[in-house]
């Protein structure tokens, strides 16, 4: 009695078909991912995207004289990564949906950002002295670097 293998192909074709849709539908939703986090004042606001890449930055026209550059610095690395671990958790439950079970999505998409402590942050001091070299040019120094 032969098999028929015409039927087992088609069947093997429609599978792969779905896997594909699948697949397209699994990569749009995670490019569609985002999460946003905002400053307790409402003045700094940012978007990022399902693996943490800004992807929106609002600062308020005001921010500026109400913050320091080193406060308004940390406050957007604080929201990026405040945001960058939400997107991660909605880009790990998107593909929770489609990996085997008990598969970790952290194996794809690797660990969720860690949070940056506030002294970790690079602080510049904005009452510094630093010296004018406005009319100094490179192209005249000498091979110890002094004109």
């Amino acid at each position: 009695m032969p098999t028929d293998h015409r039927s087992q192909v088609e069947e093997l074709m429609a599978d792969y078909r779905r896997s594909r849709e699948r697949l397209a539908d699994t990569r749009r939703d995670l490019a569609a991912v985002t999460a946003t986090a905002s400053s307790e004042d409402g003045r700094v606001r940012v978007v990022v995207g399902p693996q943490g890449a800004l992807r929106e930055l609002e600062i308020a026209d005001d921010a500026t004289q109400r913050m320091r550059p080193a406060q308004l610095a940390a406050t957007i690395v604080r929201l990026s990564t405040e945001a960058a671990r939400a997107a991660a958790e909605r880009a790990a439950s998107v593909l929770s949906d489609v990996l085997p079970a008990g598969t970790d999505p952290e194996l794809l998409l690797g660990p969720p950002p860690e949070p940056v402590s506030r002294n970790d942050s690079r602080r510049i001091d904005d009452d510094a002295d630093d010296e004018d070299f406005s009319d100094t040019s490179w192209l005249q120094q000498g091979p110890t670097g002094r004109t």
